[in-house]
């Protein structure tokens, strides 16, 4: 299932926060189509805390490649402000759905630990490379480590190869895509990113 994502007045530019508002739709739903993928593959990743435990990192790895995306469209300050409404959008709907679903925390603990861990997750990525075709090998590689901490033992061996070569390019290019179709201009890169904070 694809999101299709078009202005009702295609003249009317958009705001970074509004572009990051209709991209966090279409981000949630990839990392809910990855988590699905994976579960169909066989990965152990049932209903409750590591269910939710992967979206976050799903949705954290999101955010990293749609900073990448969108670095060189947005001037300094428009930057922090699409940056800010993206994590901050997916926060509340993370933490909407887990607080409804898991009931243990409510929403607005489940945002603060997101947003703090989405901080952290800045600086880690920071050192990796996005390109033309979109995370290099080790962005991947380090997305798969943390995945492979959320799963039991028998999973662990073939988890990397399901994220490099499969989930984690498909939801890279569901959100290059969807950022190319909200902005509606070609493709722009950047391989190396400075590292970013979300405010609280």
């Amino acid at each position: 299932m694809r999101s299709k994502i078009h202005w009702f007045r295609a003249e009317e530019a958009k705001g970074p926060a509004e572009v990051a508002g209709a991209l966090a739709f279409v981000a949630w739903n990839a990392a809910r189509r990855m988590l699905a993928s994976l579960r169909k593959a066989g990965f152990e990743l049932d209903a409750g805390p590591t269910y939710f435990a992967f979206l976050s990192e799903a949705l954290a790895y999101e955010v990293q490649v749609a900073w990448r995306v969108a670095y060189g469209r947005y001037a300094e300050g428009e930057r922090t402000v699409f940056a800010n409404a993206l994590a901050h959008g997916l926060a509340r709907v993370l933490g909407e759905n887990q607080a409804e679903l898991l009931g243990e925390e409510t929403a607005a603990q489940v945002e603060a630990r997101f947003i703090a861990v989405l901080n952290r997750r800045f600086e880690e990525y920071a050192e990796f490379g996005h390109g033309a075709q979109g995370p290099d090998f080790a962005f991947l590689r380090y997305f798969a480590s943390l995945v492979r901490e959320l799963l039991p033992e028998k999973d662990r061996t073939w988890i990397h190869d399901q994220v490099i070569a499969i989930e984690g390019p498909e939801a890279a290019g569901a959100i290059a895509r969807g950022l190319d179709a909200l902005l509606d201009t070609g493709p722009g890169r950047l391989r190396r990113a400075p590292s970013a904070s979300v405010g609280e």
